[in-house]
């Protein structure tokens, strides 16, 4: 169990837990000081002071101008589409094992907890995680099988053991696995391709991707980035230790997740800018085993040859996608579908959320996308499931980021645009 590595912040869970119906403390928001000690007082299990994060509102205009764009989105016959939750900046999105209670990153410098209290899968309640914390780009976001949320930041990973029992406290048991500035190099901190995705493996370990910081690095990083990581996915113990690079030649993932069948790791990845409105492809990988590469800076997209490689002779056994992905539609999050509620056709299936093209001279992307995936693991043809948050005239209603498999088999999507998380279901036949 991922939790008993955290000894220390486990043994004041059992006392947490019985104290979470007490009314919170009064408390005036700290200073910087305190808010700079904080993450070190949850360690020790003691208090921080800090005041209880205040509710976003749920109700109101932006609630109805969101339901108005949602009336909008084209979905297969039988799934409907509503509003489940205001979140500010929604991005990478975590549902509790225990709960339902989702865990909201973002690329600014809070998470959100959203609870549906009654359970009509409409969110009661908003607030920010463990605001005595101050966070940077806490964009990634997931749970272990034992309640071990993990938050993977710009450059430093943390750790919450029972994190859906701790939530509703300004105070919460919290871990170190990576310490400040020990993710990458800090001279390669960068204020592009930084929003970093996790995911817990079914050996337990933490998985994370490190997008590199250039449409296309120089020569004289590829060594450094290798050894780091950077333009890879890396993987470490639960506790952050024998860190290891799992894959490389990665340009920019910002979605992953196993095929429960398999146990393999796929993964979205993003292609090189400036090439055209329709090339390269983007990527949807498959990683066996570690150690494997898939040919970024070689390649920028699918077999496409990038200009500033041209000339090189690439590593061997380079490993090329699963699928090409529309070119520039940004495809981020991911996730296998593992519920029950959509039809057999879905089941085993990935789902993908394209946050839509930004330098295409006709954009695309901003929906949802399904590609089936047979019992051998073999995939289908990428095609659309839900759209409509970019208009005709090119204009953006929503971007989605995220996508996962709520407890009861709908699926949730986050939108950083409109701030918002939606919830899609299935009520056919």
């Amino acid at each position: 169990m991922r939790s008993l590595l955290i000894p220390t912040l486990l043994a004041g869970v059992a006392l947490g837990v019985t104290m979470l119906g007490a009314p919170a403390q009064e408390a005036t928001a700290p200073d910087t000081k305190t808010k700079a000690d904080a993450l070190e007082k949850l360690q020790g299990m003691q208090s921080t002071g800090t005041a209880e994060a205040p509710e976003i509102p749920q109700t109101g205009r932006r609630a109805d101008a969101l339901r108005k764009t949602l009336a909008k989105i084209k979905l297969p016959e039988g799934f409907q589409i509503a509003l489940y939750a205001i979140v500010p900046d929604a991005r990478a999105i975590a549902v509790g094992p225990n709960a339902g209670v989702l865990f909201v990153g973002t690329r600014k410098s809070k998470v959100y907890t959203v609870t549906d209290r009654d359970k009509d899968r409409v969110a009661d309640e908003v607030r920010a995680f463990a605001p005595g914390i101050t966070f940077k780009i806490p964009n990634g976001v997931c749970f272990s099988k034992d309640g071990v949320l993990t938050i993977a930041e710009q450059n430093r990973v943390l750790s919450f053991p029972a994190a859906e029992f701790f939530y509703e406290s300004p105070d919460v048991a919290a871990g170190v696995l990576v310490k400040q500035g020990e993710l990458i190099p800090q001279a390669e901190e960068s204020y592009n391709h930084t929003a970093r995705v996790c995911r817990v493996g079914p050996d337990g370990k933490t998985y994370i991707a490190l997008g590199q910081p250039y449409n296309v690095p120089a020569v004289d990083k590829r060594d450094l980035y290798a050894r780091a990581g950077i333009g890879g996915i890396i993987r470490m113990d639960a506790d952050g230790k024998n860190r290891e690079v799992y894959a490389t030649g990665i340009r920019n993932s910002v979605g992953l997740d196993f095929n429960p069948a398999d146990r393999s790791l796929w993964f979205t990845d993003n292609q090189v800018d400036g090439m055209g409105d329709d090339t390269p492809p983007g990527e949807l990988n498959r990683a066996a085993k570690a150690g494997e590469a898939f040919g970024f800076p070689w390649f920028g997209g699918g077999h496409v040859r990038t200009v500033e490689y041209k000339d090189e002779t690439p590593p061997k056994d380079v490993v090329f996608p699963q699928v090409d992905l529309p070119p520039h539609a940004a495809d981020l999050g991911m996730t296998f579908y593992t519920g029950k509620m959509f039809p057999a056709s879905y089941r085993g299936g990935i789902f993908t959320a394209e946050h839509g093209s930004w330098n295409r001279t006709t954009p695309i992307g901003a929906r949802i996308m399904f590609v089936p995936v047979d019992k051998d693991g073999k995939p289908g043809a990428p095609t659309p499931f839900a759209e409509g948050w970019l208009t005709g005239d090119g204009e953006y209603l929503g971007r989605p980021v995220d996508v996962a498999t709520f407890l009861d088999g709908s699926l949730l999507v986050s939108d950083d645009t409109a701030g918002a998380i939606y919830r899609i279901s299935y009520e056919g036949k």
